[in-house]
């Protein structure tokens, strides 16, 4: 608390050094990098540096607003490939501007200058200035007019009564006046009333009080004293309720706010699925042009994309390979103006960043446009490159025709290469499902800007490289003739079909579907016709146990949230076992019903809006909180509350919400806060989480990528029986 105090007192000084300016290392390629002096304008405004030899000045500064974020340690690819051993990571750092995302790589003389310009950047991000402090006129006191400012960007009117009582002292608090204000407004209500329920009406909880709130309601199967010790040690901020061993309301609210109070089950955060599974047993992660950084008509191709997915845990990558000029084959996305890197390059950062992340198997799904000659440079790379990495001889099938398990694969990288007959291009409308025979079709390529924009073609066989295709051993790419027919086939072959097809064979034949992904592996990705580079719904494709969801990793948003709360279940490994009924003949049996019970019970430190024109000086927020099951159709539900008026720092709910699942090993549950408007809703934050990551009892829900705000809720899972699942 005291530290949100001083962020309000001090941030001037960060803003001050900034603009006197310092002196850094601008690193460049493998160069030693130029040494020159950064400053922060007067209006803060923009970051220049000087001297520099660029004609236009413009191209010597970058605005604050342009930046997307900036990057503390030795993180971007600059710095990998080129800065070593040389710099200390602690006065490194970087900063993502610009439309084409490039970065601007710096090395400070010591670490305290790094964390200034750091800290000060992203307050500048946050859209803090002069105008946002505090202390407007630098007395060191707050008048009750500058704290009843800063409570109104803190999103929560001053009561009368408590205006009236700060009144007291000439009507201004000074720093330890402020923290003590701060302090009584800011108590929790509610967690006050969980601790007098269990210490029998006493102001602080002893370890046995303790022991009972973690039994009775955090449903902890085991502690030790030790355990409960520990927690009083490492949370309680009072010196004398440490000698008595107790907790008090700080400490206990320290503890509620810490992990061990997150609705994340933490043992989730590590691998904790059996991995000796064969392959298609598995959701798998993958990414969809993974090497673009925005739309799929003028973004840019970069490099450091395949080592931002794979860092991210994504375990299946795509590489669109052309021929190059002087014989070097090159990823770009073809008949369009995307801009183009080069394939070896793109190999090496694989290599590098496959294993960093996750040990489990990494998938190449090169969509293959490149002759012959090109090819065998291919699949020289591959070799020169990845050497032991491809090396499968060593992997022993568990039986004929069955694909080995992420744990046998660990390490490796297979090669899947496109099919002879490709459809990766073709249109979607065009396509036939479940017909085997060659057909004309007029594609229509609204996003390339080529003569391709009309033809009129036959499928035709690709020329495979020997070397290339020799590479390919588990995962074989090949069409999808008839769904119903190679469902009753057990192949080491993977099959690439577009979303368009994919929601065709749903309506039609979902149970062959699941039978042919017991089978096989399947690639779904998303339309042609997604020229920016949106993301589908993958959670109907995962319900019908389709492997791998080809996600546009570059495009943020509901669906991606989606992925990544799907793949944390499993230490975002990228790999997630599939549920038993998938995974064997008899698919979709009768389960039992699952019952979620939610209370809803408060908010604290909630945003306003980020799109809102007046940012922290806008009106304070009317909230409320949506709970959507993602799941099966028939247990997509969603039910909100109440709307609470004027307080985004604090609102009270104190409202259940019940769902029946009748799936729950696929549901995926998401919160959303959202603020109330005569003339619609704000969006505010989120939070998606797998059902079976989510722990019972009092929980805090933190919103995705907002550190102090969140949800305060109590969960209840309890299956048909009556039984509630413990932790």
């Amino acid at each position: 608390m005291k530290l949100f105090c001083v962020c309000f007192f001090k941030v001037e000084r960060c803003m001050c050094t900034m603009q006197t300016g310092t002196q850094m290392n601008k690193l460049k390629g493998k160069k030693k990098g130029l040494v020159r002096f950064f400053y922060l304008d007067e209006h803060k405004s923009c970051i220049r540096w000087r001297p520099s030899r660029k004609q236009d000045k413009a191209k010597s500064e970058i605005t604050i607003d342009s930046i997307h974020e900036v990057r503390e340690g030795k993180k971007s690819e600059m710095f990998r490939r080129y800065a070593d051993n040389r710099f200390d990571p602690n006065c490194c750092f970087s900063i993502y501007f610009g439309a084409r995302v490039k970065s601007l790589d710096l090395v400070t003389t010591n670490a305290e200058q790094a964390r200034t310009w750091i800290h000060g950047l992203k307050y500048l991000m946050a859209g803090i200035s002069d105008e946002d402090k505090a202390d407007k006129n630098g007395d060191g006191t707050l008048s009750i007019g500058e704290v009843h400012q800063l409570l109104h960007k803190l999103n929560v009117n001053l009561p009368r009564q408590k205006e009236a009582d700060t009144d007291e002292n000439q009507g201004s608090l000074g720093f330890e006046e402020f923290c003590s204000f701060y302090k009584m407004i800011s108590t929790r209500r509610d967690l006050y009333l969980i601790m007098i329920s269990y210490s029998n009406q006493k102001e602080v909880m002893d370890l046995q009080d303790l022991a009972r709130f973690l039994e009775v309601e955090q449903k902890v199967r085991s502690y030790s004293r030790e355990h409960l010790i520990d927690i009083v040690h490492k949370f309680e901020p009072c010196p004398e309720n440490l000698q008595r061993l107790v907790l008090g309301i700080d400490g206990f609210t320290n503890y509620m706010r810490s992990p061990a109070g997150d609705i994340f089950n933490p043992e989730h955060n590590q691998v904790n699925q059996d991995m000796s599974q064969p392959l298609n047993n598995y959701y798998i992660a993958t990414s969809h042009n993974t090497y673009l950084t925005g739309d799929q008509l003028l973004s840019q191709s970069r490099v450091e994309m395949y080592s931002y997915v794979l860092q991210d845990g994504c375990r299946c990558v795509e590489v669109d390979c052309w021929d190059g000029p002087d014989g070097e084959p090159i990823i770009h996305h073809g008949y369009t103006l995307t801009s183009k890197i080069l394939f070896r390059d793109v190999i090496e950062t694989i290599n590098k960043y496959a294993f960093t992340k996750s040990p489990f198997p990494v998938i190449l799904s090169i969509e293959n446009h490149c002759t012959v000659p090109q090819q065998k440079k291919m699949a020289e790379y591959l070799k020169e490159v990845l050497q032991e990495k491809l090396d499968l001889s060593c992997i022993n099938a568990p039986e004929f025709r069955k694909l080995p398990s992420p744990e046998l694969l660990k390490g490796k990288v297979l090669v899947k290469d496109i099919e002879e007959e490709s459809d990766e291009d073709d249109d979607p409308q065009c396509m036939c499902v479940f017909s085997t025979h060659n057909t004309k079709c007029i594609t229509f390529l609204q996003y390339r800007l080529s003569f391709a924009m009309f033809s009129c073609r036959k499928r035709k066989t690709m020329r495979l490289s020997r070397a290339l295709s020799d590479l390919v051993k588990y995962t074989k790419s090949v069409r999808v003739h008839d769904i119903e027919t190679q469902a009753y086939t057990n192949s080491w072959q993977v099959s690439s079909l577009n979303e368009t097809v994919m929601n065709q064979i749903l309506q039609l034949k979902p149970g062959d579907l699941v039978r042919f992904n017991q089978r096989q592996l399947l690639r779904v990705y998303p339309s042609n016709y997604r020229v920016d580079s949106s993301n589908f719904n993958p959670q109907p494709y995962w319900n019908t146990g389709c492997h791998m969801v080809a996600m546009n990793y570059q495009t943020d948003g509901r669906m991606l949230e989606l992925n990544r709360a799907k793949f944390a279940t499993n230490g975002n490994s990228g790999y997630v076992l599939r549920p038993k009924c998938l995974n064997k003949d008899d698919p979709l049996p009768g389960y039992r019903k699952t019952q979620l019970v939610l209370k809803i019970i408060s908010g604290q430190q909630l945003p306003k809006p980020k799109d809102s024109m007046l940012g922290d000086r806008g009106e304070i927020i009317d909230p409320f909180v949506e709970v959507e099951i993602i799941g099966l159709p028939m247990d997509c539900k969603k039910q909100q509350t109440r709307v609470v008026d004027d307080n985004g720092f604090n609102p009270m709910w104190e409202e259940t919400l019940v769902f029946n699942i009748k799936m729950p090993q696929i549901a995926l549950v998401r919160f959303e806060v959202w603020d109330h408007d005569p003339i619609g809703r704000d969006f505010i934050g989120q939070r998606t989480i797998a059902l079976r990551s989510m722990l019972p009892g009092y929980r805090h829900v933190y919103l995705e990528g907002m550190a102090e705000s969140s949800i305060f809720v109590h969960v209840a899972i309890i299956d048909a029986t009556g039984k509630v699942r413990k932790y």
